[in-house]
Protein backbone atom coordinates (compact mmCIF):
# COMPACT_ATOMS: atom_id res chain seq x y z
CA UNK A 1 0.00 0.00 0.00
CA UNK A 2 1.19 3.62 -0.64
CA UNK A 3 -0.42 6.52 1.09
CA UNK A 4 0.19 10.22 0.82
CA UNK A 5 -0.68 13.38 2.69
CA UNK A 6 -1.03 16.41 1.55
CA UNK A 7 -1.99 19.91 3.56
CA UNK A 8 -4.55 22.49 3.09
CA UNK A 9 -3.61 25.92 2.58
CA UNK A 10 -4.56 29.73 3.02
CA UNK A 11 -3.75 32.70 1.09
CA UNK A 12 -2.63 35.59 3.17
CA UNK A 13 -2.46 38.67 0.82
CA UNK A 14 -3.38 39.47 -2.87
CA UNK A 15 -6.09 37.28 -3.49
CA UNK A 16 -8.13 38.08 -7.08
CA UNK A 17 -5.21 40.78 -7.89
CA UNK A 18 -3.07 37.47 -8.33
CA UNK A 19 -5.00 36.93 -11.33
CA UNK A 20 -4.06 40.20 -12.91
CA UNK A 21 -0.34 39.59 -12.48
CA UNK A 22 0.42 40.76 -9.25
CA UNK A 23 1.66 38.89 -6.12
CA UNK A 24 0.34 36.68 -3.74
CA UNK A 25 1.57 34.82 -0.45
CA UNK A 26 -0.05 31.80 0.17
CA UNK A 27 0.99 28.94 3.30
CA UNK A 28 0.09 25.59 4.30
CA UNK A 29 -2.55 24.82 7.10
CA UNK A 30 -1.37 21.61 8.27
CA UNK A 31 -4.04 21.32 10.77
CA UNK A 32 -5.68 20.12 7.39
CA UNK A 33 -5.11 17.69 5.23
CA UNK A 34 -5.87 15.18 2.17
CA UNK A 35 -5.29 11.86 2.43
CA UNK A 36 -4.85 9.24 -0.26
CA UNK A 37 -3.54 5.28 0.16
CA UNK A 38 -3.26 3.25 -2.91
CA UNK A 39 -3.72 -0.46 -3.10
CA UNK A 40 -3.49 -3.61 -5.36
CA UNK A 41 -6.58 -5.45 -6.34
CA UNK A 42 -5.88 -9.47 -7.05
CA UNK A 43 -9.60 -9.95 -7.81
CA UNK A 44 -10.07 -7.42 -10.72
CA UNK A 45 -8.56 -7.02 -14.28
CA UNK A 46 -5.51 -5.37 -14.87
CA UNK A 47 -5.38 -1.58 -15.51
CA UNK A 48 -8.70 -1.05 -13.60
CA UNK A 49 -9.01 1.50 -11.16
CA UNK A 50 -11.59 1.95 -8.36
CA UNK A 51 -12.14 5.16 -6.49
CA UNK A 52 -13.31 5.91 -3.20
CA UNK A 53 -14.04 9.24 -1.58
CA UNK A 54 -16.65 8.64 0.93
CA UNK A 55 -16.76 12.45 1.44
CA UNK A 56 -18.56 13.18 -1.94
CA UNK A 57 -20.35 9.92 -1.46
CA UNK A 58 -18.13 8.42 -4.85
CA UNK A 59 -17.81 4.32 -4.76
CA UNK A 60 -17.15 3.34 -8.47
CA UNK A 61 -14.74 2.21 -10.93
CA UNK A 62 -12.81 4.73 -12.96
CA UNK A 63 -14.21 3.87 -16.25
CA UNK A 64 -17.82 4.27 -14.69
CA UNK A 65 -16.82 8.57 -14.22
CA UNK A 66 -17.47 11.24 -16.25
CA UNK A 67 -14.16 12.26 -17.87
CA UNK A 68 -15.11 15.85 -16.97
CA UNK A 69 -15.24 14.86 -12.88
CA UNK A 70 -11.65 16.07 -11.13
CA UNK A 71 -11.08 12.55 -10.11
CA UNK A 72 -11.19 11.43 -13.34
CA UNK A 73 -9.39 13.62 -14.75
CA UNK A 74 -6.39 14.04 -12.45
CA UNK A 75 -5.74 10.31 -12.10
CA UNK A 76 -5.82 9.75 -16.21
CA UNK A 77 -3.46 12.97 -16.47
CA UNK A 78 -1.59 11.36 -14.10
CA UNK A 79 -1.49 7.79 -16.48
CA UNK A 80 -1.31 9.51 -19.62
CA UNK A 81 1.73 12.05 -17.73
CA UNK A 82 3.98 8.72 -16.90
CA UNK A 83 3.18 6.85 -20.08
CA UNK A 84 2.13 3.53 -18.54
CA UNK A 85 -0.61 1.60 -19.69
CA UNK A 86 -0.53 -1.99 -18.25
CA UNK A 87 -0.45 -2.35 -14.20
CA UNK A 88 -2.22 -3.74 -11.59
CA UNK A 89 -6.12 -3.41 -10.56
CA UNK A 90 -5.92 -0.53 -8.05
CA UNK A 91 -8.34 0.68 -5.27
CA UNK A 92 -7.67 4.91 -4.64
CA UNK A 93 -9.46 5.57 -1.36
CA UNK A 94 -9.58 9.28 -0.65
CA UNK A 95 -10.16 11.28 2.53
CA UNK A 96 -10.21 14.85 3.39
CA UNK A 97 -10.35 16.79 6.71
CA UNK A 98 -10.09 19.95 4.12
CA UNK A 99 -13.27 21.60 4.01
CA UNK A 100 -14.87 21.89 0.41
CA UNK A 101 -15.22 25.31 -1.30
CA UNK A 102 -14.11 27.45 1.87
CA UNK A 103 -10.78 28.79 0.55
CA UNK A 104 -8.44 25.83 1.70
CA UNK A 105 -7.04 24.69 -1.21
CA UNK A 106 -9.50 20.91 -1.06
CA UNK A 107 -9.43 20.62 -4.86
CA UNK A 108 -6.12 21.20 -5.36
CA UNK A 109 -4.94 19.17 -2.43
CA UNK A 110 -7.29 16.28 -3.57
CA UNK A 111 -5.22 16.35 -7.17
CA UNK A 112 -1.81 16.76 -5.61
CA UNK A 113 -2.30 13.89 -3.64
CA UNK A 114 -3.52 11.46 -6.19
CA UNK A 115 -0.98 12.46 -8.44
CA UNK A 116 1.80 11.69 -5.76
CA UNK A 117 0.31 8.67 -4.42
CA UNK A 118 -0.58 6.67 -7.77
CA UNK A 119 3.17 8.08 -9.45
CA UNK A 120 4.69 7.07 -6.28
CA UNK A 121 2.55 3.31 -6.06
CA UNK A 122 3.50 2.59 -9.67
CA UNK A 123 7.81 3.11 -9.40
CA UNK A 124 7.75 6.17 -11.24
CA UNK A 125 7.08 9.53 -8.84
CA UNK A 126 6.30 12.78 -10.56
CA UNK A 127 8.93 15.81 -9.46
CA UNK A 128 7.35 18.54 -7.99
CA UNK A 129 6.57 20.50 -10.59
CA UNK A 130 5.14 18.09 -12.79
CA UNK A 131 2.54 17.12 -9.73
CA UNK A 132 1.84 21.22 -9.68
CA UNK A 133 1.18 21.36 -13.17
CA UNK A 134 -1.64 18.38 -13.33
CA UNK A 135 -3.37 19.42 -10.36
CA UNK A 136 -3.24 23.38 -12.20
CA UNK A 137 -5.36 21.74 -15.11
CA UNK A 138 -7.87 19.94 -12.73
CA UNK A 139 -7.87 23.21 -10.99
CA UNK A 140 -9.58 24.79 -14.22
CA UNK A 141 -12.85 22.49 -13.53
CA UNK A 142 -12.88 24.02 -9.83
CA UNK A 143 -12.31 27.30 -10.41
CA UNK A 144 -12.57 28.13 -14.23
CA UNK A 145 -9.21 30.52 -14.72
CA UNK A 146 -7.25 29.38 -11.44
CA UNK A 147 -4.34 31.45 -10.60
CA UNK A 148 -2.13 28.65 -9.58
CA UNK A 149 -1.57 29.43 -6.10
CA UNK A 150 -3.63 26.60 -4.64
CA UNK A 151 -2.04 23.71 -6.33
CA UNK A 152 1.92 25.57 -6.05
CA UNK A 153 1.51 25.80 -2.29
CA UNK A 154 -0.16 22.40 -1.13
CA UNK A 155 2.37 20.68 -3.24
CA UNK A 156 5.77 22.19 -1.95
CA UNK A 157 3.80 22.60 1.28
CA UNK A 158 5.95 25.50 2.21
CA UNK A 159 5.07 29.53 2.14
CA UNK A 160 4.94 30.82 -1.19
CA UNK A 161 5.39 34.44 -3.01
CA UNK A 162 3.81 33.86 -6.41
CA UNK A 163 3.29 35.50 -8.90
CA UNK A 164 0.83 34.01 -11.83
CA UNK A 165 2.98 32.67 -15.11
CA UNK A 166 6.37 33.58 -13.65
CA UNK A 167 6.90 31.77 -10.69
CA UNK A 168 6.39 30.59 -7.24
CA UNK A 169 9.60 31.60 -4.71
CA UNK A 170 9.67 30.17 -1.64
CA UNK A 171 10.74 32.29 1.18
CA UNK A 172 11.79 32.48 4.24
CA UNK A 173 9.96 32.92 7.58
CA UNK A 174 11.90 35.25 9.99
CA UNK A 175 9.86 34.61 13.11
CA UNK A 176 6.76 32.59 13.32
CA UNK A 177 2.99 34.02 13.40
CA UNK A 178 -0.35 32.73 14.97
CA UNK A 179 -3.38 32.93 12.88
CA UNK A 180 -6.59 32.23 13.52
CA UNK A 181 -8.78 30.62 10.45
CA UNK A 182 -12.62 31.08 10.76
CA UNK A 183 -15.00 29.64 8.55
CA UNK A 184 -18.03 31.68 7.78
CA UNK A 185 -20.28 28.14 6.64
CA UNK A 186 -21.15 29.29 3.78
CA UNK A 187 -19.35 27.87 0.84
CA UNK A 188 -17.16 30.39 -1.54
CA UNK A 189 -17.38 29.42 -5.43
CA UNK A 190 -14.50 30.83 -6.85
CA UNK A 191 -15.36 30.52 -10.37
CA UNK A 192 -18.40 32.91 -9.25
CA UNK A 193 -16.50 35.70 -7.54
CA UNK A 194 -13.58 35.63 -10.28
CA UNK A 195 -16.20 36.40 -13.00
CA UNK A 196 -17.64 38.79 -10.91
CA UNK A 197 -14.14 40.87 -10.29
CA UNK A 198 -13.42 40.41 -14.27
CA UNK A 199 -17.08 41.79 -15.15
CA UNK A 200 -16.37 45.19 -12.82
CA UNK A 201 -12.82 44.84 -13.94
CA UNK A 202 -14.42 45.50 -17.50
CA UNK A 203 -16.60 48.05 -16.57
CA UNK A 204 -13.75 50.12 -14.88
CA UNK A 205 -10.07 49.13 -15.89
CA UNK A 206 -8.20 52.03 -14.43
CA UNK A 207 -9.89 51.51 -11.10
CA UNK A 208 -9.19 48.32 -10.57
CA UNK A 209 -5.85 48.68 -11.85
CA UNK A 210 -5.07 50.93 -9.23
CA UNK A 211 -6.23 48.64 -6.69
CA UNK A 212 -4.32 45.63 -7.82
CA UNK A 213 -1.25 47.80 -7.73
CA UNK A 214 -1.99 48.59 -4.39
CA UNK A 215 -3.06 45.10 -3.15
CA UNK A 216 0.76 44.44 -4.92
CA UNK A 217 2.80 46.56 -2.95
CA UNK A 218 0.65 45.40 0.20
CA UNK A 219 1.75 42.16 -0.72
CA UNK A 220 5.69 43.06 -1.30
CA UNK A 221 5.18 45.47 1.96
CA UNK A 222 4.43 41.89 4.21
CA UNK A 223 6.80 39.78 2.46
CA UNK A 224 10.19 42.04 3.74
CA UNK A 225 8.26 41.72 6.81
CA UNK A 226 7.50 38.02 7.63
CA UNK A 227 11.02 37.70 5.87
CA UNK A 228 12.25 40.52 8.80
CA UNK A 229 10.63 38.94 11.73
CA UNK A 230 8.32 42.10 12.07
CA UNK A 231 5.24 40.53 12.90
CA UNK A 232 4.04 43.13 14.47
CA UNK A 233 3.33 45.13 10.75
CA UNK A 234 1.34 42.82 9.20
CA UNK A 235 -2.35 43.62 10.94
CA UNK A 236 -2.25 46.86 9.27
CA UNK A 237 -1.53 45.30 6.13
CA UNK A 238 -4.14 42.75 6.35
CA UNK A 239 -6.98 45.27 7.69
CA UNK A 240 -5.72 47.95 4.03
CA UNK A 241 -6.19 44.35 2.14
CA UNK A 242 -9.24 43.78 3.46
CA UNK A 243 -10.77 47.15 2.64
CA UNK A 244 -9.32 46.76 -0.68
CA UNK A 245 -11.38 43.25 -0.84
CA UNK A 246 -14.69 44.98 -0.17
CA UNK A 247 -14.07 47.87 -2.43
CA UNK A 248 -13.77 45.18 -5.09
CA UNK A 249 -17.14 43.23 -4.35
CA UNK A 250 -15.72 39.96 -2.70
CA UNK A 251 -16.63 40.88 0.58
CA UNK A 252 -19.95 39.71 2.15
CA UNK A 253 -21.79 40.25 5.79
CA UNK A 254 -20.38 37.43 7.44
CA UNK A 255 -17.15 37.89 6.69
CA UNK A 256 -17.54 41.54 8.03
CA UNK A 257 -19.30 40.18 11.27
CA UNK A 258 -15.92 37.91 11.62
CA UNK A 259 -13.81 40.37 11.10
CA UNK A 260 -15.22 43.01 12.96
CA UNK A 261 -15.73 40.32 16.17
CA UNK A 262 -11.63 39.37 15.66
CA UNK A 263 -10.45 42.50 15.55
CA UNK A 264 -12.61 43.72 18.63
CA UNK A 265 -11.12 40.62 20.91
CA UNK A 266 -7.63 41.43 20.30
CA UNK A 267 -6.49 40.44 16.95
CA UNK A 268 -4.06 42.50 15.37
CA UNK A 269 -5.80 42.31 11.92
CA UNK A 270 -8.37 40.45 9.72
CA UNK A 271 -9.25 40.09 6.35
CA UNK A 272 -11.16 37.64 3.84
CA UNK A 273 -9.25 34.97 2.60
CA UNK A 274 -9.57 33.29 -0.95
CA UNK A 275 -12.53 33.97 -3.02
CA UNK A 276 -14.92 36.02 -0.82
CA UNK A 277 -18.54 36.02 -0.69
CA UNK A 278 -17.94 33.47 1.59
CA UNK A 279 -15.62 31.19 2.82
CA UNK A 280 -13.15 31.67 5.21
CA UNK A 281 -11.63 34.91 7.07
CA UNK A 282 -8.29 35.21 8.82
CA UNK A 283 -7.07 36.85 12.02
CA UNK A 284 -3.35 37.39 12.94
CA UNK A 285 -3.00 36.56 17.09
CA UNK A 286 -0.57 36.62 19.60
CA UNK A 287 -0.38 32.73 20.81
CA UNK A 288 -1.65 34.51 23.69
CA UNK A 289 -4.92 35.92 22.45
CA UNK A 290 -5.51 33.13 19.35
CA UNK A 291 -8.09 31.00 21.67
CA UNK A 292 -9.84 33.81 23.06
CA UNK A 293 -9.98 34.75 19.41
CA UNK A 294 -11.01 31.18 17.88
CA UNK A 295 -13.52 31.08 20.91
CA UNK A 296 -15.11 34.73 19.91
CA UNK A 297 -15.50 33.44 16.16
CA UNK A 298 -17.32 30.91 17.06
CA UNK A 299 -19.74 32.64 19.31
CA UNK A 300 -19.92 35.44 16.30
CA UNK A 301 -21.58 32.28 14.33
CA UNK A 302 -18.61 30.48 12.66
CA UNK A 303 -19.18 26.84 11.94
CA UNK A 304 -15.44 26.35 12.29
CA UNK A 305 -12.48 27.78 13.31
CA UNK A 306 -8.37 26.66 13.18
CA UNK A 307 -5.20 27.92 14.90
CA UNK A 308 -2.33 27.22 13.19
CA UNK A 309 1.71 28.63 13.38
CA UNK A 310 3.04 29.85 10.03
CA UNK A 311 6.98 28.96 10.25
CA UNK A 312 9.56 28.65 7.07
Amino acid sequence: MTKVEVPGKIILFGEHAVVYGRPAIAVPVQQVRCSVEISDLDDAPHGHIYLEAPDIHLFAWLHEINEAHPLHKITQLTLDELHITSFPALKLTIGSTIPIAAGLGSGAAVSVGVARALSTHLGAPLPLERQSALAFEVDKIHHGTPSGVDNSVVTYGQPLYFIRDRFAERFTIGAPFTLVIADTGHPSSTASAVSGVRSRWEADRSSFEAIFDTIGQITDQAKTAIERGEVDKLGTLMDHNQRLLEGIGVSSPDLERLIHTARQRGANGAKLSGAGMGGNMIALASPERAADVAHSLEQAGASRTIITEVRS
